[in-house]
């Protein structure tokens, strides 16, 4: 028999749903907080079985709290996403045909691109080129700001990639519809965008991986197939 939801879990699933994303220390205080509140057990070490309460009462409404890194910091986060469809199309209520066909150009971009990035330019350069209506280049900036506050890309220097959320909610989509380039990584077994590629065998892995794994190492080398590791080995100091 399932674990009954009580209002501490509601309100847990509240705040959540109100910020879509959240890092995983204000997950942990969010936690307590909500127990306290409304009297519910307690134990520091239990959030992921808290969360599963939740996650079974929610399976029915094809939606989930997933656990996953920022690739940014290698930081946990949790997230609410929707699990009805492993599509772009889930997008199709908020957006119009073309903003989501700038999307799709921005996700290529990203995808194939050698370090997870996508310029501002190289994604403008695809507004007046679009099928179903051209973008005029001032109302394809207003979009991608859209998209970075609706947490979908992040943006950084001028220069975007999917955030976080995003890859939680579109990793099945991404791996089947990108198979010949998408990869997870060979640390933590997530999707990654933003990574360093193993030139001999090929596997990749995320950067603040690449920095845990190699940080004791005075001379890296590949964790699958033991060749040397000739990538720039990123710091640890923000892990």
């Amino acid at each position: 028999m399932a674990v009954q939801m009580t209002d501490g879990h509601r309100r847990f699933l509240q705040v959540l749903m109100s910020h879509g994303i959240m890092e995983g220390s204000e997950a942990r205080k969010l936690h307590r907080h909500c127990c306290e509140i409304h009297k519910v057990y307690y134990a520091h070490d239990k959030l992921d079985d808290f969360i599963n309460t939740i996650n079974i009462h929610l399976q029915p409404l094809f939606m989930q709290i997933r656990k996953g890194m920022s690739e940014d910091d290698g930081r946990v986060r949790y997230a609410l996403v929707n699990l009805a469809e492993t599509e772009i199309t889930k997008m199709a209520s908020d957006y119009t045909e073309n903003e989501l066909e700038l999307f799709r150009k921005t996700m290529d971009l990203i995808i194939l691109s050698e370090n997870g990035f996508a310029s501002s330019t190289e994604i403008l350069n695809f507004a007046d080129q679009l099928k179903t209506k051209k973008m005029k280049k001032k109302e394809a900036e207003q979009v991608l700001k859209l998209f970075v506050e609706d947490k979908w890309l992040s943006e950084r220097n001028g220069e975007y990639t999917l955030h976080t959320r995003c890859i939680m909610e579109m990793e099945q989509y991404i791996l089947s519809n990108y198979q010949d380039v998408a990869r997870k990584c060979n640390i933590c077994h997530s999707l990654a965008i933003q990574s360093q590629v193993c030139e001999t065998c090929g596997i990749g892995m995320h950067l603040p991986c690449v920095g845990k794994y190699f940080k004791a190492q005075t001379e890296p080398h590949c964790p699958h197939c033991n060749d040397f590791w000739p990538h720039e080995i990123p710091g640890t100091s923000n892990l």
